[in-house]
């Protein structure tokens, strides 16, 4: 059984339509992703889901159960805020306690569970401070214990992490992803945040203007993508602009290049659609880089217009004899010699690497 369905979910603020007919299953277990960019709607499918919204249409069931009529008190859903929402005037004890409280659960059952919920966050040396005298990371931590006092049987997390620098969020990263693995709780995550996602995520629904562009694993939507933008929005890309040839019985497909001058390249088919023209997704760390005449595979040759140095690696844009501009990312220390402004090289790539996504026409796949 899943954990949340919902279906036909539509929301619209006065004339404006904020959701567009939403379908999506939670899995128990799962650390869900509603991805998207500001104001594409997920925060409020959020709190829809959390029954500080209703929607204009649709359904929503959770482990079976018709959330129509019931109000978010008694939907046995837990959320975390973007801001935490914690009580100034309560420790840290008494914020992870009002919840229980307010259930009137009994004081010794009370005082079991908050302390339980301090040990998970590891917390408990500081259940006397009060929020102004911890750190953010910390008062994310709070925060999450309080849902988790309550036991609920779904976490609802809204961009937690915004507030966090660098360092931080890395670290709080982590131990969110341990903390779900050791709970094996429901966690439905709001971010515009493609790393936190790719990181963290059981599956991810990407989210544009209010549609639901892709759901899948964090792999599929990065290595498979179905559209252009799904391509651009989970890391860099290069989306090259090509014919197709012939599609094969191993699911591959043989491509020309548009203005490439290169007889053939073999790509995986994705979610080509039967179109002739089409493009071909390559992420940046699948190209290499090397002097003409080098490449054995089926290559493309251009020119290096800029090399930027970003520690862990070298971003590398050269201009195909097209026009078309590519990106590599390389190792600092791969070919240095060729890694110049106005050097010709030649790039290439393994067919696995390519795959084939459709081109939006007139607002359609």
């Amino acid at each position: 059984m899943a954990a949340l369905s919902l279906s036909g979910i539509s929301k619209s603020f006065g004339t404006t339509p904020v959701l567009r007919d939403i379908s999506l299953s939670v899995d128990e277990g799962d650390l869900f992703f509603i991805l998207g960019a500001s104001g594409c709607g997920k925060s409020t499918l959020l709190r829809i889901i959390a029954g500080l919204e209703t929607p204009d249409s649709g359904s929503l069931v959770a482990h079976g159960r018709d959330l129509a009529l019931v109000p978010s008190h008694q939907r046995g859903i837990g959320m975390v805020f973007q801001q935490y929402a914690l009580w100034p005037h309560m420790t840290v004890k008494q914020n992870i306690s009002f919840g229980l409280e307010v259930q009137r659960v009994p004081v010794a059952e009370r005082e079991a569970r908050v302390r339980e919920a301090l040990e998970v966050v590891r917390m408990e040396s500081f259940a006397g401070r009060y929020p102004h005298e911890i750190s953010g990371g910390q008062q994310q931590r709070v925060a999450l214990a309080r849902a988790l006092a309550v036991r609920p049987r779904i976490i609802l997390l809204d961009e937690p992490l915004s507030n966090l620098d660098a360092r931080l969020r890395e670290e709080i990263r982590h131990e969110l992803k341990e903390l779900h693995r050791s709970l094996n709780v429901t966690m439905i995550y709001v971010t515009h945040d493609q790393e936190d996602a790719l990181s963290l995520a059981t599956k991810i629904a990407l989210l544009r203007a209010g549609n639901v562009e892709q759901v899948g694993t964090p792999e599929e939507l990065y290595e498979i993508p179905r559209s252009p933008f799904v391509a651009q929005f989970l890391g860099s890309t290069n989306l090259l602009r090509c014919s197709v040839l012939r599609q094969n019985s191993d699911g591959n497909s043989e491509i020309t290049l548009a203005g490439g001058g290169v007889e053939a390249f073999l790509a995986r088919s994705g979610t080509y659609l039967g179109r002739e023209e089409c493009l071909l997704c390559v992420r940046p760390e699948a190209i290499t880089i090397g002097l003409p005449g080098e490449a054995k595979e089926p290559f493309v040759e251009g020119t290096i217009r800029f090399v930027e140095y970003k520690g862990a690696h070298l971003d590398v844009e050269c201009e195909l004899d097209s026009g078309e501009r590519v990106l590599s990312r390389s190792r600092p220390t791969a070919r240095r010699d060729l890694m110049h402004p106005g050097v010709r090289v030649s790039l290439r790539w393994s067919p696995s690497s390519g795959v084939l996504v459709p081109e939006r026409r007139n607002g359609e796949l």
